[in-house]
């Protein structure tokens, strides 16, 4: 199934978001994982692209087999990182092949080592880009991402805006934001982007801290801003990792109920391969049900 239809049929949609293991027992853990998140009934899960386009043919082959062997609408990550316009098509020709219906067009993030995005000869320099060459010569459900706290390359809200209409006016038909912990952050985005002519579904990406690592590794490198108060509960548990787990879940569980009674369409788990906290998060929300309660 489409995602556009997803969003249309299902209110709210929950989807979660996996990267490729790096070796046969990651797959066997990752499928365990999804199975374990089976049951709360997802709308859709997503696969990524290692650092750098790395993993573009195993991402591939995970989406053609969650489809295979899973009742769960997948969507395949396609980035322009280290591939010609050639090498995109034959992609994308590979994932219509196997009767994959969904694509998340994204520029992507340079290789390791590298601190500035090149594109290859003959390559695409933007997701926007991306997004037309897909929408364009593809029967696919095309998604983009989109940065409420804006992207680290771009110089201004405004220009923020600007790429997202952009991607939306070359076929995007939703968008997925990047990681947030501040709800004010999306909603005031969510605002600009309507104001700038944007009316397609804006999905809040969602990711819950569950280890003091994360606040440091990947996190500190995107930017991502971090409430003060949530910053120091996270350090003042430092030496207690269950603490900081149970923390994390808890600050995703109001994050998520806030932003589904305000009526976001649904909520985007980046999962790390894991479930236990995605489903305590999920599991709670469901029993709540905080989009009945407008807020």
């Amino acid at each position: 199934m489409r995602v556009a239809d997803l969003l249309q049929a299902r209110r709210p949609n929950f989807s979660f978001e996996f990267f490729p293991p790096q070796d046969d027992a990651g797959v066997a853990a990752l499928f365990e994982t999804i199975a374990a998140l089976r049951e709360l009934d997802p709308g859709f899960v997503s696969v990524t692209y290692g650092a750098g386009g790395s993993t573009r043919a195993l991402t591939v082959e995970l989406v053609e087999r969650i489809h295979r062997e899973l009742e769960i609408t997948p969507v395949a990550h396609l980035t322009c990182v280290g591939s010609t316009r050639a090498e995109l098509h034959a992609v994308l020709r590979r994932i219509v092949d196997a009767g994959i219906e969904n694509v998340l067009a994204l520029r992507g993030d340079p290789p390791r080592g590298q601190s500035a995005f090149t594109p290859e000869p003959d390559g695409l320099a933007h997701g926007s880009e991306l997004v037309g060459l897909v929408a364009g010569g593809y029967d696919l459900c095309v998604g983009a991402a989109c940065y409420p706290e804006t992207h680290l390359e771009t110089a201004s809200r405004a220009d923020e805006l600007r790429w997202t209409r952009e991607k939306v006016e070359r076929g995007a038909s939703y968008l997925i934001t990047q990681l947030f912990f501040d709800n004010r952050a999306y909603f005031d985005f969510v605002a600009g982007a309507r104001a700038a002519g944007v009316t397609v579904p804006i999905i809040p990406g969602i990711i819950p801290i569950t280890s003091v690592s994360q606040l440091h590794g990947f996190i500190a490198r995107l930017q991502a801003k971090i409430p003060v108060p949530l910053l120091d509960a996270f350090e003042n548990r430092r030496d207690n990792p269950q603490a900081v787990l149970e923390l994390g879940v808890a600050w995703s569980t109001l994050q998520c109920a806030e932003l589904l009674s305000a009526g976001a369409p649904g909520i985007h788990f980046y999962t790390m391969n894991r479930s236990p906290a995605t489903r305590a998060i999920l599991s709670a929300l469901q029993a709540a049900r905080p989009w009945e309660r407008p807020g």
